[in-house]
């Protein structure tokens, strides 16, 4: 059973891993926290983009000689192949670690996976430690796995008038593209959220105005390692989406129009149907809410409240 140390480093591991959330893809978003033989910290560290140091190597990197006997705390199973980087479960071999505590088990893991690797090299192992709260940065990731296509944020503004127009003029709004890899814009064409910070040829995105049907776009993109996308657009844009049961959260901002307005006449209500509010924040000039698709009891990814 994990030890209340150790899991004061787990939850440490998750809110690192979140400092790169979206950067990473097509690569899950780790951390990893080291406590020496005594269970006290002495490294940590998250994975920053594709073909980059995982979180494991760049928590014993920090770590030193004094992570010899002590335990590595990581949000997702240590990998068991060599690719960009060494393979993670051979690097904590390596560096003497005897315990790995784990939040989630890797579903893309190679061969019998890190656990059983680690296993069979006579460390202990202990899994499924906060795993619903890993899943608050991992679970967009894993999502996009199981329904081969990005997560699909819609996001507007309404108009003094109410209606939906793109977002990205406000300036609260801009910390969504953080956790966003790409933007669908209205005019058709495709941005990474945040330029250059997948690293060169981590995601692929089509240029020029998209004409693929919007099934196929998804399909794309997920297969060009978008895990996360944005549309930005208003209602011409969201429509053929919304109809196709395709995007899994709202964001909507609302401007301040005084205490006594005449209604809005948004076309598709506050959010869509189908979808529940999951967060309501006041920021600059407007109210920003936030809903998710009621899909029963999937968590894909942090509120877009957050």
């Amino acid at each position: 059973m994990a030890s209340s140390l150790e899991l004061q480093a787990m939850r440490r591991a998750i809110a690192l891993s979140a400092h790169r959330l979206a950067s990473t893809s097509p690569n899950p978003p780790v951390g990893c926290v080291i406590l020496d033989a005594a269970g006290q910290p002495v490294g940590e560290g998250y994975h920053a983009r594709k073909g980059e140091a995982h979180a494991e190597g760049n928590a014993l990197l920090a770590a030193g000689t004094a992570a010899k006997g002590g335990t590595a705390v990581v949000t997702l199973e240590p990998c068991n192949h060599a690719g960009h980087t060494p393979a993670c479960r051979q690097l904590l071999i390596d560096a003497g670690i005897a315990r790995v505590v784990v939040a989630l088990i890797d579903p893309t893991s190679r061969g019998e996976g890190g656990v059983a690797e680690l296993r069979k090299s006579g460390v202990s192992v202990e899994t499924n430690v906060l795993a619903e709260e890993a899943m608050l940065v991992l679970g967009g990731w894993r999502t996009a796995l199981t329904l081969n296509r990005p997560i699909v944020t819609l996001v507007y503004a309404e108009t003094a008038e109410g209606r939906m127009s793109a977002f990205n003029r406000i300036p609260s709004s801009r910390d969504l593209l953080l956790s966003a890899d790409a933007v669908l814009y209205a005019d058709g064409h495709l941005e990474e959220a945040i330029p250059r910070s997948h690293g060169p040829g981590m995601i692929y995105l089509p240029e020029g105005p998209i004409r693929l049907d919007h099934r196929d776009l998804l399909k794309t993109l997920h297969t060009g390692g978008v895990r996360r996308l944005l549309l930005d657009g208003g209602s011409n844009l969201a429509a053929p989406f919304l109809a196709a049961a395709l995007v899994d959260h709202v964001v909507a901002y609302l401007p301040d129009r005084g205490p006594s307005a005449p209604p809005g006449i948004n076309e598709q209500g506050l959010i869509p149907d189908g979808f529940y509010l999951t967060g309501i924040d006041r920021v600059p000039r407007y109210v920003k809410v936030s809903a998710a698709r009621n899909d029963g009891e999937r968590q894909d990814h942090l509120s877009p409240s957050s």
